[in-house]
């Protein structure tokens, strides 16, 4: 009889386990996914590789600029946007090797951003350091935008005119560095450029500042030579720029110009600047361009990172109605950088479980994510990597994996494949809102046969950086007026 019980007991048991279990996966929602072209992919690392800016004829200097005096935010003006690709012919013959020196340069960029955070939050200045081999001595408004990775580089372009009358050149787009700049004849050392150099002596509104200016004492590192402002700007890979700061008309095609912008004449010029002719920065500083012109807003779409093609960068024209808001949050310790809010990430529709308030900023200038467009791979603290990855990880256990490449841990082998299904990856605002990404923004080739890699990196700083990988194809605006930053897919 207790054999009889138990049994029965043993059987209701094993019942409501299989009952339980089958109500609990029925109602587990199944991950969320998208579709990545493995095949379309593919062909665009092929073609970055035979495109020659030269006979395909893929920008035209003549592009017309767009401009909109009826903003209501003041004067809005559009400028195109490209790629360096459409530039100049990659002298890379295999697509591996292009990869792994954007990787090598995106590296040292990150090492340069993150330490000037470390140098900020410590109270040290640049000036205070031992200055590199070459240092500074006294006797001694929407442009087009474009890629720069057929270089080797995750750069983009845009085209302004410098001096009166103006000359146009291709500039880099920088939302992380402040200060502006062009190389200038004489030229003690410059680099190739796609633009004759810039000959001073040829525009009427060319002026020196002087070393007791106001726009002297914003530059981080600089001296004085017969009373006028000298300048050096050093960046993460070893570039360097150095020359005399001065004041100089800008302008933007049929926007009209600007006159007394700050920027630096540089005469010593060395580094991965390949075909531009200088540097735009959008970052937060006084110095910046976006400052200088006391724009309200700005915003830019990165076109895809192998692309030939070009969009805009635009100033003043607001948030696009379909924005993902999230916060603009300042730093009290480096005004250049963009902070925005990210509150979380998920994989597959499901949130990635950190500790609350991981990735906020703190008063000390700790922490926080930042938004840049010179950054190529998004950066994570560790945890937060290496809780994607593996959350990643677990909802593809179909797909082949193979060897990891440069910064990337996880790839794997799609050469078999035209097509794949992979989990959603989204990040989460403060306020709500949440971008999910396209797929080939976080499975990116790294060869041209079929090896993708998830396009994450792990950083042991405390600082988090949102890459331009993971921002192509969308517009992203900084509402500098009301300190929001927004996010629009398929807004180029």
């Amino acid at each position: 009889m207790a054999t009889s019980v138990s049994s029965s007991k043993l059987s209701l048991f094993f019942l409501f386990s299989f009952l339980f279990t089958s109500t609990l996966a029925r109602n587990s929602p199944s991950p969320t996914t998208k579709i990545l072209d493995v095949l379309a992919s593919l062909k665009q690392t092929q073609h970055i590789l035979s495109f020659d800016p030269q006979i395909s004829n893929g920008f035209s200097k003549s592009q017309p600029l767009f401009f909109n005096s009826s903003s209501s935010s003041g004067s809005a003006f559009s400028i195109p946007l490209h790629s360096r690709g459409s530039l100049r012919k990659t002298h890379h013959v295999d697509y591996k090797n292009l990869v792994r020196t954007r990787l090598d340069r995106d590296s040292a960029r990150v090492n340069s951003l993150t330490t000037e955070v470390l140098l900020a939050v410590n109270g040290i200045r640049k000036t205070e350091l031992k200055p590199v081999v070459t240092e500074l001595e006294p006797e001694a408004l929407s442009t087009p935008v474009i890629s720069g990775m057929s270089q080797g580089s995750g750069e983009y372009f845009t085209r302004v005119g410098v001096g009166n009358p103006a000359k146009q050149f291709y500039m880099v787009l920088d939302t992380g560095s402040d200060v502006n700049w062009i190389q200038c004849e004489p030229c003690t050392d410059c680099y190739q450029q796609s633009d004759p150099i810039f000959n001073p002596s040829s525009s009427s509104t060319y002026s020196p500042v002087t070393c007791e200016s106001r726009q002297c004492s914003y530059l981080r590192q600089s001296a004085c030579r017969s009373g006028k402002c000298l300048y050096q700007v050093s960046y993460g890979d070893g570039s360097y720029t150095v020359g005399d700061f001065v004041t100089e008309t800008v302008s933007f095609g049929n926007s009209g110009d600007i006159k007394g912008v700050a920027l630096g004449c540089g005469h010593t010029n060395e580094g991965l600047f390949v075909a531009a002719a200088g540097l735009v920065g959008l970052g937060g500083g006084p110095l910046s361009l976006t400052s200088q012109i006391k724009a309200t807003s700005f915003s830019y779409c990165l076109v895809d990172r192998d692309s030939a093609g070009s969009s805009t960068l635009d100033f003043n024209s607001g948030l696009p109605a379909d924005s993902v808001v999230a916060p603009l949050i300042r730093s009290r310790k480096v005004d250049t950088f963009y902070y925005v809010g990210l509150t979380g990430l998920s994989v597959g529709g499901q949130p990635v479980q950190l500790p609350p308030g991981f990735f906020e900023l703190e008063q000390s200038g700790n922490g926080g994510v930042i938004v840049d467009c010179g950054t190529a791979i998004t950066r994570l603290q560790a945890e937060a990597y290496n809780a994607l990855r593996d959350a990643f990880v677990k909802l593809t256990p179909d797909l082949p994996t193979t060897g990891g490449f440069a910064l990337f841990d996880t790839c794997y082998d799609l050469s078999s494949r035209t097509s794949v299904r992979v989990p959603t990856v989204a990040f989460h605002f403060s306020g709500g809102m949440s971008l999910e990404l396209p797929a080939k923004n976080y499975l990116i080739p790294v060869d041209s046969s079929g090896t993708f890699c998830l396009a994450f990196a792990p950083t042991t700083s405390s600082l988090s950086i949102i890459g331009n990988v993971q921002q192509q194809g969308t517009r992203v605006s900084f509402d500098l007026a009301n300190n929001k930053i927004g996010f629009s897919p398929h807004k180029c």
